[in-house]
């Protein structure tokens, strides 16, 4: 009898002292869940988690971002911004969401300037914008939100025009408009001051930008960009020309920049179906533009530049970007049958863009110089890095270093488009019925049906 009561005592302790270990396993458990967060995403396209680029962005950002959400007490529609805001919140925890109903407190959505159905205010450093669906819940532009709040620099990027020039609101194949409009969405304004009225060029721009006129620039104006450079002023210049400057040859020799005739021939571009006359990069310089940038670039008729440090001047100079590593400068004409000549063409690989900079008073100055224009015209913008190593090149001219990083991408296609039309469409009616409706109810007549036997059996 004490023999039972003495084992029945003990499995009481042992079972007791499991159930305490338990919960002691279940709280301690569940304290480093609510202390600590773990996920992975595990989709295709990694839909649930951000770009780089949107990373990069939100770690440079310092203070709290406050994002308030105008919008009717609808679950649905909540629960999804909750979604998409948490992805940031992963990266920038003192992100911070509230939400207010329009019908609820219209006083306080008017002040606000909320006019949509739906609309997120999002505000950092007191400064404000607004976004509305789809952009508020597409990841490239609410980065470029963030991108513009971050923005220090506020003054508009002036562009030469009137010669010709590639210009920042074209639409034609040469322009350069779709850049342009990147840099609106970046937080950049465009202005073309007429350097013909105006007495000098606006010291209250970010930068000047001259890209490849293709008649002369006059005197006076040529004049008013190097009072412009004397003063401190940043400056852009594409050069798609290196023998004719078009007037601009004082310019050059102000920056000291060394100018060989001829063109990049790359004949490595034929392995991507392109032609000689495109030199592909992906040796870059040492330099805050280049600085972590691995992407492939490519240069459509790319020229050589060259610059040295300025003991005169101050320059301090930089090579950004190197091309053709297996090709040459060809000196002569370029056509099918062009070869390499030793005696007149320079070896590769050949540098096609320098940055200068130098101590101005109490800020610094600073100078990109590109021999080729055509890397960032309509037709080559998207090829590429191209459009990541313009806007760095923009961002580190602007002052704005901490927003040199790869630009956010795009998600992978993650819809079902089904064809209007044709046995396509039909093939796609098939499977989406077949996958929505015909197999779960296949396998609910089967459930049932084997669920019905071995009651019988």
């Amino acid at each position: 009898m004490k023999t039972n009561r003495k084992l029945r005592f003990q499995l009481f302790v042992q079972n007791s002292f499991f159930v305490v270990l338990f919960l002691v396993l279940v709280f301690l458990l569940g304290f480093l869940t609510y202390q600590y967060h773990v996920s992975r995403d595990v989709t295709q396209g990694g839909r649930n988690t951000l770009t780089e680029g949107s990373v990069n962005v939100l770690k440079e950002m310092k203070g709290p971002i406050n994002i308030t959400a105008y919008v009717v007490k609808d679950n649905d529609t909540r629960k999804y911004i909750n979604k998409f805001v948490e992805r940031y919140k992963r990266i920038k925890p003192d992100i911070n969401l509230s939400f207010i109903s329009p019908t609820e407190e219209p006083k306080a959505t008017q002040e606000a300037g909320v006019k949509a159905e739906i609309e997120l205010v999002v505000e950092y450093n007191q400064r404000t914008e607004h976004i509305v669906p789809p952009q508020a819940f597409v990841e490239q532009d609410m980065t470029n939100l963030l991108v513009r709040l971050s923005r220090t620099n506020q003054n508009a990027i002036m562009f030469l025009d009137g010669h010709g020039e590639r210009s920042l609101i074209g639409v034609k194949n040469h322009d350069l408009g779709d850049f342009g409009r990147h840099l609106e969405k970046k937080g950049f304004k465009l202005s073309n001051p007429d350097l013909l009225l105006a007495q000098e060029v606006p010291s209250n721009g970010s930068m000047l930008v001259i890209a490849s006129p293709a008649v002369d620039v006059t005197e006076v104006e040529v004049q008013k960009i190097k009072q412009y450079l004397e003063k401190g002023g940043n400056l852009l210049w594409l050069i798609d020309d290196e023998v004719n400057l078009h007037g601009l040859q004082p310019i050059a020799e102000y920056l000291g920049l060394q100018l060989t005739p001829g063109m990049v021939v790359d004949l490595s571009a034929t392995r991507y179906g392109a032609d000689a006359k495109v030199a592909f990069a992906n040796q870059y310089g040492v330099h805050a533009i280049t600085k972590n940038f691995m992407l492939r670039t490519l240069f459509p008729e790319a020229r050589m530049i060259h610059a040295e440090d300025s003991f005169d001047n101050g320059w301090r100079a930089s090579n950004l970007v190197e091309v053709a590593p297996n090709g040459w400068l060809e000196t002569g004409k370029v056509d099918d049958n062009v070869s390499f000549d030793n005696k007149k063409d320079l070896p590769g690989p050949i540098n096609i863009a320098v940055a200068l900079e130098r101590k101005y008073g109490e800020k610094g100055q600073r100078v990109v110089v590109v021999g080729n224009g055509n890397f960032l015209a309509n037709t080559f913008l998207s090829n590429g890095g191209n459009l990541d190593l313009g806007l760095n090149m923009v961002n580190w001219l602007a002052g704005d270093d901490r927003l040199i990083t790869i630009q956010p991408k795009p998600r992978k296609d993650v819809n079902i488009v089904i064809p209007s039309e044709g046995w396509a469409n039909l093939l796609a009616q098939f499977v989406f019925i077949g996958f929505s409706r015909i197999l779960p109810i296949g396998l609910i007549v089967i459930g049932i049906v084997i669920w019905w036997r071995r009651r019988k059996a």
